[in-house]
């Protein structure tokens, strides 16, 4: 006789699952009221979350780069990755899904689009703003001939309204029948 079906598991991970998020939404919603005034609850999440997420990212790559690889090449036989790359690689498996979980059930938790086509739609998403993120900052710094760091800057404000928008009307949008 088993203890756990897998019907008892999947309810589990769901309570579980539900009780992380309210717990999350909780903590974030705390710290909302003195910013209640100049943005939507929705933008705040989004702030928070990808604040948090954007963190945790440096800090896995940071990790990563000096105690995980002690800033050596890694060699695959076949191929070898540099200890900057191979972080970024890291820190991307990481944040990645962190990020999709936090958007998918803190943020947009209303949309009703199927989970697998929020990934897929939210992973394209991050390519494009990987690739918007190269191709500005080189805009900036090598045509306007900006200071990268103020380069970085705008390059960052562009980015993150590109991806809420894009994340809020396509990846995690709510269809009209639903009323909202």
């Amino acid at each position: 006789m088993q203890a756990y079906g897998p019907k008892v598991q999947s309810l589990e991970s769901q309570v579980m699952r539900q009780i992380l998020k309210e717990r999350v939404v909780s903590f974030i919603d705390f710290f909302y009221p003195p910013f209640s005034r100049f943005m939507p609850l929705q933008t705040f999440r989004y702030a928070a979350c990808g604040g948090s997420n954007t963190l945790l990212d440096i800090f896995v790559y940071w990790f990563s780069f000096h105690f995980i690889l002690r800033e050596h090449d890694v060699n695959l036989g076949f191929v070898t990755i540099s200890a900057y790359i191979f972080s970024f690689i890291i820190s991307f498996s990481v944040s990645f899904p962190t990020g999709f979980f936090l958007m998918r059930y803190v943020v947009f938790p209303g949309s009703t689009l199927h989970g697998r086509v929020q990934l897929f739609r939210y992973f394209l998403l991050v390519v494009i703003c990987i690739l918007l993120n190269y191709v500005f900052i080189k805009l900036f710094v090598e045509q306007c001939h900006f200071y990268p760091t103020v380069a970085k800057v705008l390059t960052t404000i562009i980015v993150v309204t590109f991806s809420y928008l894009t994340q809020k009307n396509f990846t995690f949008k709510t269809t009209a029948r639903d009323g909202q």
